[in-house]
């Protein structure tokens, strides 16, 4: 019986060469029998840990929307390369020898989940694990069953479970076997729990079904090593986690066990394997057996010698490689740091906070940024498995390994910046997988519009991050067709039929265009048409307009039809040009702030269309809401937009005069204050060209009335904070000399003289400069 910790290399270092000594003649492993057929594959070159079996209900069609309970039934069992298990497996497919898992079926687990999520389960589905099984962090005082390693590293005098474990097992290269040691500690502490019950002794109450599921797992465990001894093998060797290993050496009645099994709920289940990464191996995750650094111990496990120098030296060359000196002294020099600060801690072996200590002290100097990098790509090492072309797919998964392959998009655990083309046909096939992908809520790659740089309709940057989950996504998406794009396709139309909201359906049909799905179009535009007809509310057609805009634009360079498109377009712009006057009649100021984004919003995209007849219609609109007066005048957040709309447009000659009425002396402060703020809300490079505008301004907030001076200036606060700080400086120096002030300085010029020309330009030398600009550009200097 060899109880070990989960994803621990000392424990897995321990049980291999224990396995070498006992030589058994068949291997049970705590898992999912139903992954028996799948052992096989373990062998195979092509299978790198970390890797995961999958086990999964097939067959539940889920809702178009994706809901979460209408058929997400899955779970994990994760091994890395410092697995016990992993290295058991492995060790049993190398000797020939029979290997069984003994877990509880995935079958019983998945029903037993349905009818009840336990509190505590991780998003993987591995519910809570006690013991050697689940580090504790530091801190808590969870009970026994819960946290076995936390009390004896108490008993120990350590005030940290990993630690402990770490110093006792983990780090531990050679010397007799843990595995009895481990037994009789467990033992013990199991023991313990027929004194008064956790909760009566103020300790933490189990979760609910807790004790009934760890009954049942045991019970099947036990069974499945009576069928072995039955089946006639004589030397069998149990891997299991240390917590189970006294329960299963018990001499519990046959009898008893089937009677605790008798009955369970069950579910159809499948099983493959997939890829996993050291992320997701890591406690942070929220899995529940996971550990707080699988970097580390990955480079544990297969470092042969020396493991803190050679640790240390890599975690050098990887700050060399962002450009940070490091030289060979700053590693010797953090070597013995480690060293000493594991001697002075009584340690056999320099740990994670040791290294860490040296690193942050010598390498990084005490800078705790490249310490995080060094976190981030080591201790926990994003490191993505890979599983063989033979193991079990659906055709969805198969269909889009083929599809990486043919566009070079090769999954990782590190996200990745990619930047296409979309002229290009191989960037553009990329774009449209990734869009596929993306209706089908496998969020492999996400695009980055809103990063602030606009590069085009034919351009977009993305950034990829595979994670595991994404193959329960495939799976479950796998009812809508054998291939992404025709499931991608199939899911558009069954998300237009269910959708309620026009915005729902003009972002689908911007989707579609993306992805090139021009079968599932069809069904789109007319659910798209059929509500545009019926929705009568302008700010959902506002809403609504700039996502039809954009597929237009992406359409049109992509190469796909948008002649259906085109028609609910023109539609709309009509639509909301009538609706718009009445919609913006009385509104507060929170209604109002939310029209003047709707009304940006559409300003944009009718300027991206480039429709002559539809911009004339929308600024015909906006001259009409801008000419109102009296009670039937606009909010002035809204106005002051309009007019600088109106005027960027080339539309307004009297934008001074509207000015000098909207600040004059008989207007409420609040009011002018919200007219400046929505004039102003395009920028502030208006003020620095236009002397007129900027006297306007300045005059009418020198002249407010004492009781104005404490509520206008915060107001003005929003579209000047807005501003860069070149033209807020600029916007002061114009003000500065609007007033007959002192400027800044007057430039020199080539002989030291002063330059009088306009605006403190000095000719000569702004003429040179001139001239360099100019051959930048490729242009012809002036003679």
């Amino acid at each position: 019986m060899f109880g070990i910790r989960h994803h621990g290399p000392g424990s897995a270092r321990a049980l291999r060469r224990a396995l070498e000594e006992y030589r058994p003649d068949a291997v049970l492993i705590e898992g999912p029998p139903e992954a028996d057929d799948l052992v096989s594959l373990a062998a195979d070159p092509g299978m790198v840990p970390p890797v995961a079996l999958l086990a999964y209900s097939p067959g539940r069609t889920p809702s178009p929307d994706g809901a979460e309970g209408t058929g997400r039934q899955a779970a994990f069992w994760p091994f890395a390369e410092f697995s016990p298990e992993w290295q058991a497996l492995r060790y049993a497919l190398g000797a020939g020898v029979t290997v069984r898992f003994c877990d509880l079926p995935a079958a019983h687990q998945l029903a037993q989940r349905q009818d009840q999520q336990a509190p505590g389960t991780p998003p993987d589905g591995d519910g809570p694990r006690p013991a050697a099984e689940r580090p504790a962090e530091q801190g808590e005082a969870p009970g026994i069953r819960l946290d076995p390693l936390g009390w004896l590293a108490q008993a120990a005098g350590y005030d940290d479970a990993e630690r402990w474990w770490d110093d006792v097992v983990e780090h531990r290269r050679d010397g007799p076997s843990p595995f009895p040691a481990i037994a009789e500690a467990m033992t013990e502490l199991r023991a313990r729990l027929a004194e008064p019950p956790e909760p009566e002794r103020g300790l933490d109450p189990l979760p609910p079904g807790y004790l009934r599921r760890e009954e049942q797992r045991e019970a099947y465990m036990r069974r499945t090593l009576r069928r072995a001894l039955k089946d006639g093998y004589e030397r069998v060797a149990v891997v299991c986690g240390a917590w189970h290993a006294p329960a299963l050496l018990e001499k519990v009645p046959a009898a008893r066990d089937e009677r605790t099994l008798r009955g369970l709920p069950k579910t159809k289940v499948a099983m493959t394997w997939v890829p996993w990464t050291h992320g997701r191996l890591a406690g942070a995750s929220g899995y529940g057996a996971g550990v707080r650094s699988p970097g580390w111990y990955h480079h544990l496990f297969t470092s042969g010698d020396r493991p803190v120098e050679r640790w240390l030296t890599e975690a050098a060359r990887l700050l060399r490689e962002e450009d940070l000196h490091v030289s060979s002294a700053h590693v010797i020099e953090a070597v013995r740091l480690a060293e000493a600060l594991a001697a002075l801690r009584g340690r056999p072996l320099a740990g994670l906070d040791e290294v860490t200590e040296a690193v942050r002290a010598v390498l990084c100097e005490g800078n705790d940024l490249p310490v995080e990098l060094i976190r981030r790509r080591m201790t926990v090492g994003e490191r993505l498995g890979s599983v063989p072309e033979r193991t079990p797919m659906v055709p969805l998964q198969r269909d889009l390994r083929a599809e990486q392959r043919r566009l070079r998009l090769k999954p990782s655990a590190i996200d990745r910046e990619y930047d296409f083309d979309l002229r290009k046909p191989l960037d553009l096939d990329r774009s449209r997988l990734l869009h596929r992908l993306r209706l089908l809520d496998v969020e492999w790659g996400v695009p980055q519009e809103a990063q602030g740089r606009s590069k085009g309709t034919f351009r977009e940057s993305w950034t990829l991050l595979w994670r595991p989950e994404f193959d329960v996504a495939l799976i479950e998406a796998g009812v809508w067709g054998t291939t992404v794009r025709e499931a991608a396709a199939a899911r558009a139309e069954a998300a237009a039929a269910q959708a309620t909201a026009l915005a729902e359906l003009t972002s689908l049909a911007e989707r579609c265009l993306l992805a090139d799905l021009g079968d599932a179009l069809p069904a789109v535009m007319r659910a798209l048409a059929d509500r545009a007809a019926v929705d009568s509310d302008v700010a959902h057609l506002m809403a609504a307009l700039p996502a039809l805009v954009r597929a237009l634009r992406y359409g049109d360079v992509r190469g796909t039809p948008t002649g259906p498109l085109r028609t609910v377009v023109d539609g709309l712009v009509v639509r909301v040009c009538v609706g718009l006057p009445p919609a913006v009649t009385g509104l507060d100021d929170d209604a109002s702030r939310e029209m003047l984004g709707r009304i940006d919003a559409v300003h944009g995209a009718l300027s991206l269309l480039g429709d002559g007849g539809h911009t004339d219609r929308w600024l015909r609109t906006l001259r009409g809401l801008a000419d109102r007066d009296g009670d039937r005048a606009v909010h002035g957040l809204l106005e002051g937009r309009l007019v600088r709309l109106l005027l960027d447009a080339g539309r307004l000659d009297d934008a001074p005069a509207r000015m000098a009425r909207a600040v004059s002396v008989g207007t409420a402060p609040d009011r002018a204050a919200a007219w400046v703020e929505g004039f102003l809300a395009g920028g502030g490079l208006l003020l620095v060209h236009d002397d007129d505008l900027l006297r306007l301004l300045d005059g009418w907030i020198s002249g407010l009335p004492g009781a104005a001076v404490a509520v206008v200036p915060p107001l003005l606060r929003r579209p000047f904070g807005g501003y860069a700080a070149a033209e807020r400086r600029a916007i002061g120096e114009r003000v500065r000399r609007l007033r007959g002030g002192a400027g800044p300085a007057a430039p020199r010029d080539d002989h030291g003289g002063e330059d009088n020309g306009e605006d403190g330009v000095d000719a000569g030398r702004a003429t040179a400069a001139t001239a360099t600009v100019l051959r930048i550009l490729g242009w012809e200097a002036p003679a």
